[in-house]
């Protein structure tokens, strides 16, 4: 039987909306059970923070539980792994950050690829490192402290939180960048390596900016430079880096990656979620005693931060010939 031209044209523009629905309708009802973030890392530290901080406004937000899940060793890559292998359903997250970046060139043998098998959801916050001195070295800028250190070679330790981590890579481009030589001396943890700057045992480090501010504040640590792009609000007299040393900039930032294959409606909606808790005035409140700046943005965006962050910490590695612990 020969339907009428408008009736055949209304069954058709139907047929051929059908394969969309279920996923308007997988949308529109997720979350419909428990979402966990993985944490790479132990609880208390800035991830764990940033991770519960976000997990606890995402569930009152939409409605489901959003619970935070520590799955620290093996320098990140366990928890990051847990995740790689996870279903691609939008229930198991990872709260990502700078770490997944430099893991791509520190490790000669990983069991992922981090670009490759996980999906950009969105970025949360970036937080300044401030670069710091003991007060017996007698540099009160970043030019005097470069040109001590090229009278005085190797003389300088400079502290980090270990081999590969954010304030080691930091500092290698700053060396990279300026000509000098320090001694690199990591330590198992930030809070280790601060003692011992505090204690006058190593002279220098680059240190994310909340585990030193009350030192800095009490005088203990000379700060000369904090190595975002822009000044710090909290320290507004303290210049940048990149005012002497043209070129540098180094921050730790975090944001939310999901497996491979999560379907795109999750994401955005994820993405939008996350992007309304970054503008949340009480959010940002909480960030900013963390002295981390909100970096909202589409998947996309976080996608390509991930990606550069990745090629510029891996010439660093590269280059300094950083070798995992």
């Amino acid at each position: 039987m020969k339907l009428p031209r408008r009736q055949f044209l209304h069954l058709a523009a139907g047929a051929s909306a059908l394969p969309i629905l279920p996923h308007i309708a997988r949308a529109q009802a997720y979350p419909t059970r428990p979402i966990r973030i993985i944490v790479a890392a132990a609880a208390a530290g800035p991830t764990d923070i940033v991770a519960r901080l976000l997990a606890q406004w995402l569930s009152e937000r939409v409605g489901q539980q959003f619970f935070v899940e520590n799955r620290a060793g093996g320098g990140n890559n366990i928890g990051t792994e847990a995740v790689v292998r996870a279903a691609p359903d939008g229930y198991t997250l990872l709260l990502s950050n700078i770490v997944n970046a430099v893991n791509a060139s520190l490790y000669e043998k990983l069991n992922y690829d981090f670009i490759r098998d996980t999906t950009p959801v969105a970025g949360l916050v970036r937080t300044p490192l401030v670069l710091e001195v003991h007060p017996s070295v007698p540099a009160s800028t970043v030019p005097e402290l470069i040109a001590y250190a090229k009278a005085n070679p190797r003389r300088l330790n400079m502290a980090s939180g270990g081999n590969g981590s954010s304030g080691h890579v930091s500092g290698e481009l700053f060396k990279m960048l300026t000509g000098i030589e320090m001694v690199h001396v990591p330590y198992r943890g930030v809070g280790i390596a601060l003692t011992d700057l505090l204690g006058g045992q190593v002279q220098v480090m680059l240190d994310p900016i909340p585990s030193s501010i009350e030192h800095i504040r009490a005088g203990k640590l000379r700060p000369l430079a904090v190595t975002t792009s822009a000044r710090w609000e909290g320290l507004p007299d303290i210049p940048t880096v990149a005012e002497y040393v043209p070129g540098f900039e180094a921050s730790s930032w975090y944001g939310v990656s999901a497996p491979k294959n999560v379907p795109q409606e999750i994401i955005e909606r994820l993405n939008k979620e996350i992007n309304a808790a970054l503008a949340d005035p009480r959010m940002k409140a909480r960030f900013a005693d963390m002295s981390a700046t909100p970096i909202p943005g589409s998947p996309f965006d976080y996608g390509k931060l991930v990606a550069a962050e990745t090629e510029k910490w891996g010439r660093v590695v590269r280059t300094a010939n950083i070798k995992a612990d």
